[in-house]
């Protein structure tokens, strides 16, 4: 089976919450990240399409879950989540959006991975370490991206990637997250992610759910 032309990404529609997510059916993985994580930048890159997802000077921003698709039955979508960590967003909506997103994780059935993005020179940070640990909990297939890779010399980065790998290892998780290193400025690790999300949104796979 030939593997999704991510080439043909176009927007589908945006959500003001979790509640006004497209209906049910086919497959879908989301990306979520801390503000700064290059989330956008990534999109753009898989994409080859620098307008797809909106980038912001300004950190949390964009405050709607973005759906995109790649053909237009929207069977096989791809979901920015808003960033997370923006300080200037009250407490109170920082607490709501842990809801929304914990009940997305949980009880949302076309979800069938999750691509965590983490700025490779501060991963795992508290946000990182909440969202795997709910992954986990929902049984739920997470894929990292340390991104701004090029940001560190190769074998930082390579030495970053492989402490990972032993932190999951050593949580017994290792069946449910794996990672890779990224790089949007240098166009590195779009092949490795690209496999990740065709296995993940074959609809072949999500049928036999």
């Amino acid at each position: 089976m030939s593997g999704i032309n991510f080439r043909n990404a176009q927007f589908l529609i945006s959500s003001p919450s979790l509640a006004d997510c497209p209906e049910e059916g086919g497959a879908e993985v989301a990306f979520a990240g801390r503000s700064n994580a290059g989330k956008s930048s990534a999109i753009n890159t898989l994409t080859q399409n620098g307008k797809l997802a909106r980038t912001s000077k300004t950190p949390g921003r964009t405050q709607l879950i973005n759906f995109f698709t790649f053909d237009q039955s929207g069977q096989q979508r791809i979901v920015d989540l808003p960033g997370y960590g923006y300080a200037k967003v009250p407490l109170e909506q920082k607490k709501k959006w842990q809801k929304h997103l914990s009940t997305y994780l949980y009880e949302r059935k076309s979800l069938k991975g999750l691509v965590l993005l983490m700025d490779i020179r501060h991963p795992m940070q508290e946000f990182d370490t909440m969202m795997i640990n709910w992954a986990a909990e929902a049984e739920m297939p997470v894929h990292v991206l340390l991104t701004k890779s090029d940001k560190l010399k190769r074998g930082a980065a390579k030495s970053t990637l492989l402490q990972f790998r032993k932190s999951i290892s050593e949580a017994n998780i290792s069946d449910l997250v794996s990672g890779q290193l990224f790089s949007s400025l240098k166009k590195e690790g779009i092949q490795e992610l690209e496999e990740v999300l065709n296995r993940w949104l074959s609809l072949d796979a999500s049928t036999e759910n």
